[in-house]
């Protein structure tokens, strides 16, 4: 089934992001293609194995993650202010341990934008590739780099962070992209709004200060945040956009149990199966 011009907006939220995948695979399953995905953070891991069309992949990638001993973590963090081992994420999971199919990818007419935040400029930007493996995977990796908990990833020379930092839930994007409505897939539960943090603006300051417009971006974050979850829901009153969220409560952002990831996982998975009647009844108007 093609959705036709339907842009899917997958947000992120680190370990939560497994919410999506279930739906994802769902979606997959049923053989539904979208001709445009924006994906940020974790979104951005989704996406790229959405448009893969590897079922499965993002949970094995998530889970066995988290598997990883406590005193491994500790090190990191330690030694490289890194909470993920981003390398293993980015680098052995897809060309060794749980191999992208980069071929699919490539081949594959559904266009893919990952959202980066320019730590010069403190913007977002929405990167694409569909030739090169390194540079697909360097992109991915800047989306998903939190600040302070990964260093910064550097893409064609320009360093970036996290695309949540300047744009957490790309709606807007998606619908300048050409498409005429949306399907969203959000990690937190209806009625979330996001609280200004003085401390993370003050530990951004602390290891940021060279880079003012990044600090300006995580300042205004929660405001443009809220701002959005505003335009989402009404959109979603009007009907110009399809909106799936989790129903029980979210996983913690950096979420470690296996268990709870996968019954995380599950939810996304039951509640899109729950709603695809509504979701295509919205797809064929």
């Amino acid at each position: 089934m093609k959705a036709a011009e339907t842009a899917l907006v997958l947000e992120g939220g680190a370990t939560r992001g497994i919410f999506t995948a279930g739906v994802l695979d769902y979606m997959m399953e049923q053989e539904l293609e979208f001709p445009y995905v924006v994906g940020v953070s974790a979104g951005a891991c989704n996406a790229v194995d959405y448009v893969s069309g590897q079922i499965g992949r993002t949970r094995m990638c998530m889970v066995q993650q988290k598997e990883k001993s406590a005193r491994k973590n500790i090190e990191r963090v330690v030694k490289k202010r890194c909470l993920y081992d981003m390398d293993r994420i980015f680098d052995r999971f897809p060309n060794e341990l749980i191999p992208f199919d980069y071929d699919a990818y490539f081949a594959s007419p559904i266009r893919c934008a990952m959202v980066v935040t320019n730590c010069i400029t403190g913007r977002a930007e929405y990167l694409e590739e569909r030739s090169e493996r390194e540079r697909l995977m360097k992109i991915c990796r800047a989306s998903s780099s939190l600040p302070l908990l990964s260093s910064m990833t550097y893409v064609d020379s320009v360093p970036y962070l996290d695309g949540g930092l300047s744009d957490s839930i790309p709606i807007r994007r998606a619908l300048k992209s050409g498409c005429r409505r949306a399907v969203v897939i959000l990690t937190r539960n209806p009625g979330y709004r996001k609280r200004p943090s003085m401390l993370q603006y003050d530990l951004c300051s602390r290891f940021y200060g060279e880079y003012p417009q990044l600090l300006e971006a995580v300042r205004r974050r929660p405001a443009h945040y809220n701002r959005t979850l505003d335009l989402i829901e009404k959109l979603e009153e009007e009907g110009r956009i399809f909106v799936l969220r989790p129903v029980i409560p979210p996983v913690k952002k950096t979420e470690g149990h296996g268990e709870k990831l996968l019954e995380f996982y599950e939810h996304g998975y039951e509640l899109m199966k729950k709603e695809w009647q509504n979701l295509t009844d919205f797809l064929v108007q």
